[in-house]
C-alpha cells in the first residue's frame, strides 16, 4: 500500500474521531442542560403539561433540535436526574463545555423553568441559586436574569 494511501486513511480515521468526540461533548452538554431543566421542573413536587411543553421548548430553542430529538432528549434526562445524587455531575459538564454566557444562559433557562407555572417554588428559587454558584454565575447575573425571564414571562416575584 503506498504510503500517501496510509495517510490518508490515517487522517480520515483521525478525523471521524474527532468529529465523535465532538459529537459525544455536544451529546452530554445537552443532557446535563436537560437533565437539570427537568430536575427545576420536578423538585416541586409537579411536571405538568405546562413545564413539559416549556421544557421541550427551550430545548428545542437551544439546541436546535425537533420535536422527536427533544423528547428523546427529556426521556434520558429524567432517567440520568433520577440517578444524580447532587447538581455537580451536571453543572461540571456545563462548566467545562461552555463559556461565561453560554452559562448565564443555562441559569436563565432555569428561571425560565422555574417559572413556567407562574409560581416561583421556594424549593425552584434554591436549585437555581445552588446550580448557578456551581456554574460560576455571579448573584448579581443571577438576579438579572430572574427579573428579565420574570418580565417576559409576566411573573410576579414576590409569589
Amino acid at each position: 500500500m503506498p504510503v500517501w494511501t496510509k495517510l490518508t486513511e490515517l487522517f480520515a480515521r483521525v478525523t471521524d474521531n474527532q468529529s465523535s468526540v465532538t459529537n459525544l461533548r455536544e451529546e452530554e452538554l445537552r443532557l446535563a442542560a436537560a437533565a437539570l431543566l427537568v430536575h427545576a421542573a420536578v423538585i416541586d413536587g409537579q411536571f405538568d403539561t405546562e413545564e413539559r411543553n416549556q421544557l421541550g421548548a427551550l430545548l428545542q430553542t437551544r439546541f436546535d433540535l425537533d420535536d422527536g430529538e427533544a423528547r428523546r432528549l427529556i426521556r434520558e434526562a429524567e432517567i440520568r436526574e433520577r440517578e444524580a445524587v447532587d447538581l455537580y455531575r451536571f453543572t461540571s459538564v456545563l462548566c467545562s463545555e461552555l463559556d461565561q454566557d453560554g452559562r448565564k444562559r443555562i441559569v436563565e433557562m432555569l428561571w425560565e423553568m422555574a417559572m413556567a407555572d407562574g409560581v416561583v417554588h421556594e424549593f425552584e428559587s434554591n436549585l437555581v441559586w445552588r446550580a448557578a454558584e456551581l456554574l460560576g454565575v455571579s448573584t448579581r447575573d443571577r438576579v438579572l436574569l430572574r427579573k428579565a425571564v420574570a418580565s417576559r414571562a409576566g411573573c410576579d416575584l414576590d409569589t
